[in-house]
Parts: structure tokens; C-alpha cells; sequence
């Protein structure tokens, strides 16, 4: 190879090593926003609404957590779980309060958003979307279910990260019989029915797992920075 065809052969491999490399530093994955709520919490529904409209973006994966520290005062919530009432909490011990109410949202794992605040949840949707996600997940459907790979994008050191796959049930209509919500139709949005960590990872290699849905709902991946810190990245396995 002579010098022009090695010089050509070398400005072609920087070019593809900066596409790559460009291409990485875009990644954007749609923002998680997580809606704390409850049957029974009668300041619930403009929340539950503003929840169902994200539900339709693309950009965004929009859950419901319903927990059941409400239960008491008459009706108790049929979507409850107390692993979500724990995961609230520990927002909250992140954020260094004890103090836990709803509705709360939480988005990208970080920005807490107090009772109903459309404007607010936008632009900190916005906000998140502007920034590049610091992990890639990769993600390959077959018969029996989908084979996912996670990577960091970014230079060590990493902190400690957690995979999460959590499924949820798209729309439901509850009838309220008693407490303070009694006689009406509750309408919820992509209710969280199981949430479950797959593993916790270093980030010093891809990881890599298959999930195999038990049920037929949507399914998402999260990685999240270990103790209620950021999500660092979202996927739908639908």
C-alpha cells in the first residue's frame, strides 16, 4: 500500500471512529417518569390524567406506582403493592426527607415534581432529553422472548447500577365503592404490576440477559444508578 492509499485507508478509519463515536454521544432513550399515586388520595385523578397524555409520547415511559398508605381511610387500592410504597421512600431517603404523599412524579429518577405540574413535568422532560445517556440497551426479539445488552458510554469510573425490567398494564377503570372517592370511576394509565431487579452491574463490561415476558403486557428496561439515583437509560421491549 502506498502512502496515498494508506493515508486514504487511515482518514477513512478516523471518520468511521468519529461517526461511532458521535453516534454514542447522541443516544437518547426515552425519560422515565414515575407517577406515586393511590385510589383512595382524592387529589389523585388530574394526576392519573396528566399521566395517560405522557403514556402517548414517544419520548417518554410513563408508570404508576399506586401505594397503599392510603388504604386505611376507607377504600384500599386494587393496584397497591408495598414494594412501591418502599420505592417512594426510598426517593426520599435519597433526597434526604422521610415525607412521602401523592401524587408525587419523579422524572429521569432525580426531579421530583410535587401534586400536578404539566408544565413543569414537560420541560424537566425536556431537560433530560436534551442530555445523552451515559449507558446503550440493545435490545433483539426472538420466539421465546428478547436478548438484551447493556454498555456504558462513557469513561470509567462508574458508579453502581442496578437493571430493572418492569411490566405494567396500559389502561384500567376502577369502580370506588367507599372512602373519600366513593361512586365514581377511577381511570388509571400504564399501572406497574411487577417490578423486579434483574442484577446489579459495575459497568466495566456489557451486560448481557434475556427476558422471557410471564405476562402479556409491555415490558421496559431501566438501568438506574444503585440507591434511588438517576436513570441512566430506558428501553420498551414491546
Amino acid at each position: 500500500m502506498g502512502m496515498r492509499g494508506a493515508a486514504t485507508w487511515a482518514a477513512g478509519l478516523i471518520a468511521l471512529w468519529a461517526a461511532t463515536a458521535a453516534t454514542a454521544q447522541e443516544v437518547q432513550g426515552p425519560v422515565v417518569v414515575e407517577l406515586f399515586t393511590s385510589q383512595g388520595c382524592s387529589a389523585c385523578p388530574p394526576a392519573d390524567a396528566l399521566l395517560g397524555e405522557l403514556a402517548r409520547r414517544d419520548d417518554v415511559i410513563a408508570l404508576a406506582l399506586h401505594v397503599d398508605y392510603w388504604d386505611y381511610i376507607g377504600w384500599q387500592d386494587t393496584f397497591a403493592q408495598p414494594d412501591f410504597t418502599a420505592r417512594q421512600h426510598g426517593y426520599g431517603h435519597a433526597a434526604g426527607s422521610t415525607v412521602v404523599y401523592t401524587p408525587q412524579m419523579i422524572v429521569g429518577g432525580i426531579d421530583r415534581v410535587v401534586g400536578v405540574r404539566p408544565m413543569a413535568v414537560s420541560d424537566l422532560v425536556q431537560l433530560h432529553r436534551a442530555a445523552p445517556d451515559p449507558v446503550s440497551i440493545a435490545i433483539s426479539a426472538d420466539a421465546e422472548g428478547f436478548a438484551i445488552e447493556t454498555r456504558t458510554l462513557t469513561a470509567p469510573p462508574y458508579a453502581r447500577m442496578v437493571v430493572q425490567v418492569v411490566s405494567y398494564s396500559p389502561h384500567n377503570e376502577v369502580n370506588i365503592a367507599y372512602g373519600e372517592r366513593a361512586g365514581t370511576v377511577s381511570q388509571h394509565f400504564n399501572v406497574v404490576t411487577s417490578w423486579q431487579v434483574v442484577g446489579e452491574w459495575d459497568g466495566q463490561a456489557p451486560m448481557r440477559f434475556r427476558v422471557i415476558p410471564q405476562q402479556d403486557t409491555p415490558h421496559v428496561v431501566i438501568v438506574q444508578q444503585a440507591d434511588h439515583g438517576p436513570i441512566l437509560a430506558a428501553a420498551r421491549l414491546d
